[in-house]
């Protein structure tokens, strides 16, 4: 991989993991809002969602961006963001949902090819 490709990887995992980590933060500072979204949706265990939620948007998010585990990472992220689309994207009810439904699977998307090609030289795993 040239020196390019591995600091565009490094960007990317960046960038995605932009979406995730702050987040994460948000969470633990809103953890009861977070926990009423989340029954809001009828879900069992909010609080349990809501804990493991920001367990994963914040350490998944951070190896992301050191790339470490990053294919593991990549993965965990990707469920998760998919579990999110599908139980709090009802992308018929309104073009905001539809939005956010298809942006969260395009998210999977890069998940998925971080997944599959790694983290690039520039990176803890330096694959």
């Amino acid at each position: 991989m040239s020196a390019g490709k591995d600091f565009a990887a490094l960007i990317g995992r960046i960038m995605i993991a932009a979406l995730f980590v702050p987040a994460g933060f948000d969470k633990i500072g809103g953890f009861q809002g977070t926990v009423g979204y989340i029954t809001s949706k009828g879900l069992p265990l909010p609080e349990a969602g809501a804990a493991i939620a920001i367990v994963v948007e914040l350490i998944a998010g951070v190896m992301l961006v050191v790339g470490w585990k990053t294919r593991w990472a990549a993965l965990a992220l990707a469920a998760f963001t998919l579990a999110a689309a599908v139980l709090f994207h009802p992308y018929w009810q309104s073009a905001a949902e539809y939005n956010a439904f298809w942006k969260n699977i395009a998210v999977v998307g890069g998940l998925l090819v971080v997944y599959a090609f790694g983290p690039g030289r520039l990176s803890v795993d330096k694959a």
